[in-house]
């Protein structure tokens, strides 16, 4: 009889010497492809309320919880001051309305103070941050390839729809901008399909915000005072509902569907008037660009409104 040496090996078990051991060979094996989209960290979309004009920056009460938000919240969904924080950041601005989706493609830009009748200091504000022409031509990349048309612009300066909440977000002015317009047309559908373009931004760290005010935009009714009535809030809480449905649907085609419709929602047209949907849209491409990504959101009280912000990681 053949005596086959033994020695111990494995987890207390006799082995002969002859036995190679592959301790992986019962766990079932994948191409490391299989491991792409699970393993991809994508960086985050956000769509805030940027307040009104420079007021977050001036202590105003009525945007007390705006700028903290924007100060520690919005700082945290991004991970900034982490090795995750994004390398750049697409801002879709509602101050900057164009016929065709424009992309700020410079390495650098001043202000543009486009708010009328505020102390001389806010006329004064600095927002170093840098553009970056390498995102801008990824952006470009993205949009064309999804057959949307789109043009680069290197004069015009970041609007008080980039730099006033950038400025709280990222007050050292480190992460580099491209700021994005808003269509002219006010075209839903097209407004979610650059979005959807965008998203293939956030699989190389490039973060998406959206930068308006999606719960109430409506001035002759805010400064009339109607907004302040029982009346009016009860409005603004129905049509919140409907938006917040629509943010907060995982499914990106039956998203897509709620936003193409949403002038249809209760009170749209109180909210938004006819012809004033810039501070909505920001939202929508912030929709097209959440993918599958779950939603969440958060609401800051302003003159005794929940206005929400919606954000998908």
């Amino acid at each position: 009889m053949e005596v086959v040496p033994w020695r111990h090996c494995y987890m207390g078990l006799l082995l002969p010497n002859n036995f190679t051991l592959n301790p992986l060979r019962s766990i079932q094996q994948f191409p490391l492809s299989s491991y792409g989209t699970n393993m991809t960290r994508l960086a985050p979309v956000v769509s805030l309320s940027h307040g009104g004009g420079p007021m977050p920056l001036l202590g105003d009460p009525s945007h007390k919880e705006i700028t903290n938000s924007l100060k520690t919240k919005v700082p945290r969904i991004l991970k900034l001051g982490t090795s995750d924080q994004p390398k750049a950041i697409v801002l879709v601005t509602a101050h900057w309305s164009t016929n065709k989706v424009t992309i700020s493609s410079g390495s650098k830009y001043g202000l543009l103070y486009d708010y009328y009748g505020f102390p001389p200091e806010t006329y004064e504000i600095k927002h170093n941050a840098p553009g970056s022409p390498e995102v801008a031509e990824l952006v470009e990349k993205a949009l064309k390839d999804a057959g949307v048309e789109c043009n680069k612009d290197t004069e015009r300066d970041w609007d008080h729809g980039v730099f006033v909440p950038m400025k709280l977000i990222d007050p050292k002015a480190k992460i580099p901008i491209v700021q994005l317009s808003v269509l002219a047309s006010e075209s839903p559908a097209q407004s979610y399909a650059i979005g959807r373009a965008l998203s293939t931004l956030r699989s190389q760290n490039v973060a998406i915000i959206g930068s308006g005010f999606a719960t109430f935009h409506n001035l002759r009714l805010m400064f009339s005072g109607t907004s302040d009535t029982p009346q009016f809030k009860q409005q603004n809480v129905e049509w919140s509902k409907a938006v917040t449905d629509a943010a907060m649907t995982n499914n990106d085609v039956e998203r897509e569907k709620k936003f193409t419709q949403w002038r249809s929602w209760p009170e749209s047209f109180v909210m938004h008037p006819r012809g004033g949907a810039e501070h909505f849209l920001p939202l929508i491409v912030c929709a097209g660009a959440a993918g599958e990504s779950a939603g969440r959101n958060y609401a800051d009280d302003f003159r005794g409104l929940d206005m929400w912000s919606y954000y998908w990681e």
